[in-house]
């Protein structure tokens, strides 16, 4: 007895709806509110005149690549200095996430370098530091290493020597601030002040927000940000910038898509005055990007010349008239924590449900070789030989589909990454990519539905499956059950699209 058409069309129109259900019901839920902005963001007064004057750059400088000895590796990196008598203000760069190469500061190391200020800029570690495991801590005795080497120069100014930290350099810099006393200063550009997990969901939402991508593409990867068991996402900034005593320039672009600007100059502020320290000055820089730049292209004006006169004015500079002044910055929403996930949706058990289904995508294929390979040498049941082929060509699509749902999952994970760097046109291709993906998973409901009635009739009409068919069958229909339910909790089924 054959299912209708009427019957499968309800019966995969109910396992939607349970699917879409599970969307809602199971996930934690991930919804930053609008930011209010208190009175200190109203009305920020301009810049005063004398931190944007002209920096002279034209001296000569000499140029030195070191080897400074580390914990588990040697860390090489490179001394500009100024050829004029010193003692000059000595500065570490500190690089934010990634691989962390000298090369990037080349261009602010030698302004700086021939506007009369000793820089040095290194290699980041690769012992201990990966995309799993970053431990801030050991960041900043490598920073350290670095201050007391130029504390040791004979050019150097000791209590001018400080440290220049970035991105997730602002994490680093207030760490090695609190240890030692050996840093005069503390430089923070585009520093998040806040966990690495909210400023990489709220980076998240405002770039999603940028490419106006559906609101289920911002479910789908928070909902995978909240099963990521990696402990340095939810590190606390508070304690170290709680402990810093010493000057603070910190510097922020209005433009910047990857931090929360507003939300970490409050708790920069707020942790200064915990610590007694008004010796900070904050700064917003009209259309910098997160690294000071335009667009990725020149540094923003007035970057390179408030860093230059901050630096050569210290200690006048420390303590300035005004400790929050720029352009005015706009935030548009909370940078909000996304909740830990459930243990049945956490990295091990997404995992574990990947390589399940993977493996039944692979037995059952096989399975079906198998089959056909034996039907070859062996007189197959008149009734198996009749019903077999339909649902082996069933299983077959549905291990293909399943495929391509993964594939096509981690080729639109890799689009938005794209597109987050270079937004041109990234709107139909965003939700191009996103429908590909949700149709895909529709597409594999109905095979699973149908291909349950198609076993389901077989057996009924006398059909005795094989050992090596029911590992077939149970291997394609169980393996794309789990992604099924996979895809639901990461709200490929839910509504509205």
């Amino acid at each position: 007895m054959r299912t209708g058409r009427g019957t499968l069309g309800v019966a995969a129109g109910l396992v939607l709806v349970a699917l879409a259900t599970v969307g809602y019901v199971l996930p934690p839920a991930f919804d930053p509110p609008p930011l209010q902005a208190g009175p200190m963001f109203q009305a920020i007064p301009a810049q005063p005149r004398d931190e944007l004057r002209p920096v002279v750059s034209a001296g000569q400088i000499s140029v030195q690549n070191i080897s400074i000895p580390a914990e588990g590796q040697t860390l090489e990196g490179t001394v500009r200095a100024p050829t004029t008598p010193g003692p000059h203000p000595a500065l570490v760069f500190v690089s934010g996430s990634g691989n962390g190469s000298r090369e990037e500061f080349t261009p602010q190391a030698e302004f700086l370098a021939r506007a009369g200020v000793v820089t040095l800029a290194f290699d980041k570690r690769t012992v201990g530091y990966n995309f799993r495991d970053r431990d801030f801590g050991l960041l900043a005795d490598d920073a350290l290493r670095m201050v007391r080497f130029l504390r040791a120069r004979s050019d150097v100014d000791p209590a001018r020597t400080g440290l220049w930290g970035v991105s997730e350099g602002g994490w680093v810099v207030p760490i090695a601030a609190a240890k030692s006393s050996d840093v005069g200063f503390t430089i923070l550009v585009s520093s998040p002040n806040v966990s690495p997990l909210r400023q990489v969901a709220w980076a998240l939402n405002e770039q999603l927000l940028r490419l106006h991508a559906p609101i289920g593409v911002r479910d789908l990867l928070t909902r995978a940000m909240g099963g990521v068991g990696f402990d340095f996402l939810r590190y606390d900034a508070m304690p170290a910038l709680r402990q810093m005593k010493q000057p603070v320039l910190a510097l922020y672009g209005t433009a910047d898509p990857s931090i929360p600007f507003l939300e970490s100059t409050q708790a920069l502020t707020k942790a200064l005055h915990e610590a007694g320290n008004d010796q900070y000055t904050i700064r917003f820089l009209d259309k910098a990007d997160h690294a000071m730049r335009i667009n990725g292209g020149p540094f923003t004006p007035g970057y390179l010349e408030t860093l230059g006169n901050w630096l050569t004015g210290l200690p006048g500079t420390a303590k300035p008239q005004l400790h929050l002044a720029g352009a005015t910055p706009v935030q548009r929403f909370e940078a909000a924590d996304v909740p830990a996930a459930p243990w049945y949706a956490g990295g091990t058990m997404l995992g574990l449900t990947l390589c399940l289904a993977v493996v039944g995508y692979v037995a059952g294929p096989f399975a079906v070789m198998v089959v056909r390979l034996r039907g070859r040498r062996t007189t197959p049941q008149e009734t198996n030989a009749r019903l077999w082929p339909p649902i082996r060509r069933r299983l077959n699509r549905m291990a293909w589909t399943g495929l391509g749902l993964l594939a096509s999952v981690v080729a639109f994970i890799t689009l938005l990454v794209l597109f987050s760097v270079n937004q041109a046109g990234a709107w139909p291709a965003v939700l191009g990519g996103w429908l590909v993906v949700r149709v895909l998973a529709v597409l594999m409901l109905v095979q699973e539905v149908t291909a349950v009635a198609a076993v389901v009739s077989g057996l009924r009409e006398g059909m005795r499956p094989s050992r090596w068919q029911h590992v077939a069958m149970a291997g394609v229909l169980g393996g794309t059950g789990l992604l099924l339910v996979a895809a639901a909790y990461y709200g490929l089924f839910s509504f509205p699209w």
